[in-house]
């Protein structure tokens, strides 16, 4: 069954991907944030209902959850996308541009989507000749590394049985036809912080280092690296930045209070235990020199995304089919963050990224204003979550 269903693949794309193709330019040019994606989740279901898919209940407001059920003896694979945007303003002059207002699809998401939806109708085409059970799952809100969590917690994965769950992330640096993956640990953990620096503040005209939470938080944004200095795993190198500070409300007014939100990424435990040491250390050094109250808060944990070993494997042995041998790459760890990582806890599987970056070069860092992906990237993200989807399900 496995091997029809490969040989037969490029035809079903063909009939499928200006589908895809139109499907992603939609919903990119209707960006939404995490747990606002109400209109993206009625372009999913209404999509999946058409396809003749199998609407499961979903325990989020938004994101959907189907199956389609061959009815024959096989595995249940999870095929997971993510769907929210970022609060990004997009600055390239696609004709398919954001229409909604500081709001972007700057890290692919509606790649996944619309490929995962092929996935589903080229999947759907083959249901009579394929066995197992298939499960395609449209998170919500991994921007804010929520959304896979309260699935979860939800009941999401309760009734139906999954046995792997796979899911890939496009990635604009490398080309359309690369395939990367590592066993193991392949993305970082996450934790969100907050720093609150309070001091005695006051008038702009006589300011000086005593109490100044605004040169406070300032040397804390460049001193934050310092934590994570040296700190790598396998090639792959920890990260802890600044992404939001707040400090005053006038220009001539040292403020009492200055807010830092930042993220720390490690690849182990001990990673963790050492850069918190660290932070805690540089928290010291800025309330002594600045004579301001330091204080620390994890408001939100992402663990770290681990590939089952022989899952990924198998995913890979199916990407090559896809792309050939030469182009499936193992690489070292990624220090951004994903929450797959709260389904491959509880079920074993495989996260890999595809290439979809701008022939050209120009492609654009994620998160960015001007990030972008090669429409060729969506049936290729299909093709090849769909192979490893049909041959996990054969057993």
């Amino acid at each position: 069954m496995t091997t029809d269903f490969s040989a037969d693949l490029p035809q079903l794309l063909e009939r499928a991907t200006d589908d895809m193709i139109d499907l992603r330019h939609d919903l990119h040019a209707h960006p939404e944030l995490s747990y606002l994606e109400h209109r993206t989740t009625q372009v999913i279901t209404d999509r999946l209902q058409s396809l003749e898919w199998d609407i499961q209940p979903c325990p989020t407001e938004t994101g959907a959850v189907a199956v389609l059920d061959t009815g024959r003896p096989g595995k249940t694979v999870l095929i997971r996308a993510d769907i929210d945007g970022l609060p990004v303003t997009e600055e390239r002059e696609l004709s398919f541009r954001s229409t909604t207002e500081h709001v972007m699809h700057a890290c692919g998401h509606d790649v996944h989507t619309a490929a995962l939806l092929g996935l589903a109708d080229v999947i759907g085409q083959r249901r009579e000749s394929l066995g197992g059970k298939f499960v395609v799952l449209f998170q919500p809100a991994e921007e804010s590394l929520g959304g896979a969590k309260r699935m979860i917690d939800g009941g999401v994965l309760s009734d139906l049985g999954v046995d792997y769950a796979i899911g890939a992330h496009v990635t604009s640096l490398a080309p359309v036809g690369i395939v990367a993956s590592r066993p193991g640990v392949i993305m970082s953990e996450a934790n969100g912080f907050r720093v609150d620096i309070r001091g005695k503040g006051g008038h702009g005209a006589m300011a000086s280092n005593d109490g100044n939470v605004v040169l406070a938080v300032s040397a804390l944004a460049h001193k934050l690296g310092g934590a994570v200095h040296e700190l790598t795993y396998d090639g792959g190198t920890c990260a802890c930045s600044a992404g939001v500070i707040t400090a005053g409300t006038a220009n001539n007014v040292v403020p009492r209070h200055a807010t830092l939100q930042g993220t720390l990424r490690t690849f182990t435990d001990e990673q963790t235990t050492e850069a918190r040491r660290r932070l805690d250390a540089i928290l010291g050094e800025i309330s002594t020199e600045y004579a301001v109250e330091c204080t620390f808060h994890i408001t939100s944990t992402t663990p770290r995304v681990e590939n089952h070993v022989a899952v990924n494997e198998r995913v890979e042995a199916s990407a090559r089919k896809v792309v050939g041998d030469d182009f499936v790459w193992r690489i070292p760890p990624a220090s951004p963050s994903d929450d797959m990582s709260e389904f491959l806890r509880v079920v074993p599987g495989a996260y890999i990224f595809i290439g979809g970056g701008l022939a050209d070069g120009s492609s654009g860092m994620h998160h960015s204003p001007d990030f972008a992906i090669d429409d060729a990237a969506v049936p290729m993200v299909a093709s090849v979550l769909a192979t490893a989807a049909v041959d996990l399900a054969q057993g």
